[in-house]
């Protein structure tokens, strides 16, 4: 058997925590499954078990506290052929719990190992979701007055495939770690442990003490025969299989070159019902025929139907890396939900941006060049304002020209869409 250990990497553990015992035992396994570390993933999140990803040569993932399963799952549906194993404390186990349900539930071929030591060990002994509440610990008399949660009930009652109960000081705990990874589907294993550096010192426990405490539960085994059922990400394919092939997207073709070259940043601001995002998507879908690369960012609240409602686009014939925008080239003021929205932008614009607003509008003491648009004296309803201020950018080849304008408008419009709006442009060009 080839160890998967990382020798870079020595256990960091304090002495006699049941941590560094599962190193080693889950090791052992994986080695005596003949796998390889390019065939395994270890995921884990904060706390003494987020750091077992760093102990082997496999691929692995390290992030949030009680997420290591949402990101287990992307991993495993994008690439069924790995075993994807994830490690989470009985902290993570509590933080996480909604998402340790929803992995129950789908039946996804990943091993959690939940290393439970009834404590917040690495930040003070606090109680966890899996303190007895007869226990003494870092936060007082709160773990009085919750009942611990048993994972492998939760689990099995929430559908998991594979639920089993070990002591870290179980002699077969190797083969129950074998088994737990080659079954197929989502196993848990509730492995219990002793934390020495804090647990321990405020609570008689030992080895012997866990393996009674463990007989005198449930035997979780039963939930394998009720939740038997197809994996989810063979299920999934096997679904997926039957629907009709994709569409794909239509390619935008270069069919100019923009009006300035290099990175250009626009700013609209505006309010709900203005349009600002379609108006912004048009920007993105010009910049695109004339072979720019775009992106566009929107910010509008849940109120849809009042409010605030920002886009921020970039227009670049490099690819954009920082979508964020400091000095834009145009800024399209048309409501005052909008400008005050953006009111610490103001005061960094220099005498190259262009600030288009919509009369009557008061703006922040700025240094910008300042375009005043009498929409309403042209005739134009407040939902076309934005398709408006695009077409003054088109007549002065300010990051748009004509054709670009008109070729986004047939992308993105239907005939007779394109017809109404085309109207509201050539309005504009008659000013």
């Amino acid at each position: 058997m080839t160890s998967l250990l990382n020798d870079s990497r020595p256990l960091v553990f304090c002495p006699g925590c049941s941590h560094d015992r599962i190193v080693h035992a889950l090791d052992q396994a994986l080695s005596g499954m003949g796998l390889a570390g390019e065939n395994v993933v270890i995921v884990s999140d904060i706390g003494c078990s987020g750091l077992f990803d760093t102990f082997f040569n496999t691929h692995a993932m390290h992030g949030l506290h009680g997420r290591a399963l949402t990101y287990a799952t992307g991993i495993k549906m994008a690439r069924p052929e790995l075993k994807v194993i994830v490690t989470m404390g009985d902290g993570g186990l509590g933080i996480g719990g909604a998402h340790v349900l929803s992995t129950c539930r789908r039946n996804i071929d990943i091993t959690l190992l939940v290393l439970n030591n009834f404590n917040y060990g690495m930040t003070g002994g606090q109680c966890s979701s899996t303190t007895p509440r007869e226990a003494q610990v870092g936060s007082g008399f709160l773990n009085r007055l919750e009942k611990p949660i048993d994972i492998c009930q939760v689990a099995g009652a929430a559908g998991a495939g594979m639920v089993a109960r070990a002591s870290t000081y179980d002699k077969d705990l190797v083969d129950g770690l074998q088994r737990a990874i080659e079954f197929d589907g989502f196993s848990l294993v509730d492995i219990w442990g002793l934390c020495p550096g804090r647990y321990t010192r405020r609570n008689k426990l030992g080895p012997k003490d866990l393996a009674a405490d463990i007989a005198g539960l449930p035997d979780p085994d039963q939930y394998q025969i009720q939740n038997e059922r197809m994996e989810y990400g063979q299920a999934y394919r096997r679904q997926a299989a039957k629907l009709p092939p994709v569409a794909q997207l239509p390619r935008i073709d270069a069919i100019c070159a923009p009006p300035l070259p290099g990175r250009q940043e626009i700013v609209m601001l505006g309010s709900a019902g203005q349009r600002i995002i379609t108006a912004g998507e048009l920007l993105c879908l010009a910049g695109a025929a004339a072979g720019c690369h775009a992106t566009q960012k929107n910010d509008y609240p849940i109120t849809v139907m009042r409010g605030h409602s920002v886009s921020e686009i970039i227009l670049s014939d490099q690819p954009v890396g920082y979508t964020g925008i400091d000095q834009p080239r145009v800024v399209i003021a048309l409501a005052p939900e909008g400008i005050k929205r953006r009111q610490k932008m103001w005061a960094t614009l220099n005498a190259d941006t262009l600030v288009i607003k919509a009369a009557g509008l008061a703006l922040p003491p700025c240094q910008a060049t300042i375009l005043e648009v009498d929409f309403k004296t042209d005739k134009i309803k407040s939902p076309d304002w934005a398709l408006a201020a695009l077409a003054v950018l088109a007549t002065r080849g300010e990051l748009i020209n004509h054709q670009m304008l008109d070729a986004a408008l047939k992308i993105r419009f239907n005939p007779k869409i394109y017809d109404l709006a085309m109207a509201v442009i050539q309005k504009m060009a008659a000013v």
